[in-house]
């Protein structure tokens, strides 16, 4: 029984059609995954049933009933409620008082906490969610978080739950718990939308799957069980893409960055206890772990943003130090993290982007600090053009770019400077298949070219995929060194949550 339909939905912005006559159907007791690239239209069309974006054109009905939503309120009191890709949770509130936050019970100004609380507890015991109702959320893990945030659209009685990117931080275990509890969802009669890029998770948890490209219903009544995720890239992109395949390193050379006793503190705890580790020329060293376990601090450290508190770093015998700019000097660059808060000024052009950081060289800045204007806007032109951002001018801001192309753009300035050590951080985050698959290759000529690259990533699959060495990241230390396939994804899993897989004669133990 269909309990959601929109018919003819159309979004147009100025110069761009983010939705062309979109139908989208949900039924009852469903999970759905909408699939798609990034810029394919998949979270506007879920703004517009949220009631975040208005459409241009095009109709909604709920339970039969035509609606109009001009805000999230309106749909939350429907019973349609979104699960973002980015949590809002308050770090300094318990699980209870951020669950409730909002939704407050009780009578005009008095909150009733007990029974706030004894609600929250049989919501925890009812779906097996096993979290703690009055722990901070700063304590808990991504997964747990998710929880929380899963736990605030039950609390708000959802019958219709939307997730954006619902995987994209969390381990194949972290997966696993959160596939469960949304077929308990299921089961207890909830309806869910999960927008995602991820082929294989799709393939293990969707009743149905939609897919969108360019702004167009490609299909909507996809069995998963009866398609590859081969034929799932070819109907999200147009062709075969496959991210899987593992291409090892022909010609790995000397050693270019070696770390050596670092150890770094942050509010009197120790983040990075001791960690040592070198990259060879031609090596991609990846960095498996679930975020929150040094992998920030650790990143700060080998990129001049952070003093630590012990470290010794040579880049081909000699000594970095100073700040993040005598880095990049010494030529070491960084892919950071976050783009939009570490690596992009949106409000800027995407020319002003591509010379970020590097704008005070003498190709770009004249020695009275004047800029030339005629020899960066060439070679902004050539970067759009070589790593295909699709943009519609390089004066165009960057906030109006998909995510994939705002990471294109920090892909293009760190490698075009050929940098002799890259450290990486979660380079496809957000990012669409297709363009997942470009920066994979550009890894991976960078690394061929002699490059030794540090990548870190909370994509498990990714590491595995990318990387000719692995090391598994816990609590501030390394707990692992492997080379690829010789530990499966479960023992690595296991290792990036504190379990003891021990490697002895290729045999995996307890």
């Amino acid at each position: 029984m269909e309990i959601i339909r929109m018919e003819k939905i159309s979004k147009v912005y100025p110069g761009t059609v983010a939705l062309d006559g979109v139908d989208f159907t949900l039924n009852k007791q469903e999970i759905v995954s909408l699939l798609g690239e990034n810029g394919a239209g998949k979270t506007t069309l879920m703004k517009i049933l949220y009631g975040m974006t208005a459409p241009s054109s095009g109709k909604i009905f709920y339970n039969g009933e035509p609606v109009r939503f001009r805000r999230p309120v309106d749909a939350i009191e429907k019973g349609i409620c979104m699960v973002h890709q980015h949590f809002m949770l308050v770090p300094a509130f318990t699980v209870v008082e951020n669950i409730i936050a909002g939704s407050e019970p009780g009578s005009n100004v008095f909150l009733d906490m007990k029974k706030a609380r004894q609600e929250v507890v049989d919501l925890i015991s009812k779906f097996h969610f096993n979290v703690d109702p009055d722990v901070k959320v700063e304590k808990l893990s991504v997964g747990e978080q998710q929880r929380v945030e899963i736990l605030k659209v039950l609390y708000r009685k959802a019958d219709v739950i939307i997730l954006d990117e619902p995987t994209a931080v969390l381990t194949p275990h972290e997966v696993d718990d959160l596939f469960a509890v949304l077929r308990r969802l299921k089961d207890d009669g909830k309806s869910i939308i999960i927008i995602t890029h991820k082929l294989k998770e799709t393939k293990e948890i969707a009743d149905r799957v939609v897919v969108l490209r360019d702004g167009h219903l490609i299909a909507d009544n996809v069995d998963p069980s009866k398609a590859s995720t081969k034929q799932f890239s070819e109907m999200m992109v147009g062709r075969e893409v496959n991210l899987q395949a593992r291409r090892p390193s022909k010609s790995i050379g000397d050693a270019c960055l070696k770390v050596s006793n670092l150890s770094i503190e942050e509010d009197g705890k120790e983040k990075v206890k001791d960690v040592t580790f070198d990259i060879h020329h031609g090596e991609i060293l990846g960095i498996a772990g679930v975020e929150g376990n040094g992998q920030t601090q650790l990143i700060e450290a080998l990129t001049g943003l952070r003093k630590p508190r012990s470290m010794k770093l040579t880049l081909n015998g000699k000594e970095i130090t100073g700040k993040s700019s005598d880095f990049i000097k010494a030529g070491i660059g960084h892919v950071p993290e976050d783009r939009l808060l570490m690596g992009l000024v949106k409000e800027m052009s995407v020319m002003d982007n591509m010379i970020l950081g590097y704008h005070r060289e003498s190709d770009f800045c004249k020695k009275n600090g004047l800029l030339l204007q005629k020899e960066i806007s060439d070679y902004a032109e050539k970067l759009k053009d070589d790593f295909q951002v699709k943009a519609s001018s390089i004066h165009s801001a960057v906030s109006s770019l998909s995510g994939g192309n705002q990471q294109k753009i920090i892909i293009s300035r760190v490698f075009s400077r050929e940098p002799k050590a890259i450290i990486v951080a979660h380079p496809t985050r957000g990012v669409d298949i297709g363009a997942s698959e470009y920066i994979h290759e550009q890894l991976i000529e960078l690394r061929n070219r002699g490059a030794a690259i540090l990548l870190i990533s909370a994509d498990l699959d990714e590491v595995m995929a990318l990387s000719d060495r692995i090391l598994v990241l816990y609590e501030g230390q390394i707990v692992s060194e492997s080379m690829p396939g010789e530990l499966s994804e479960v023992e690595m899993g296991l290792l990036m949550t504190g379990g003891n897989y021990m490697v002895e004669e290729g045999k995996h133990h307890d």
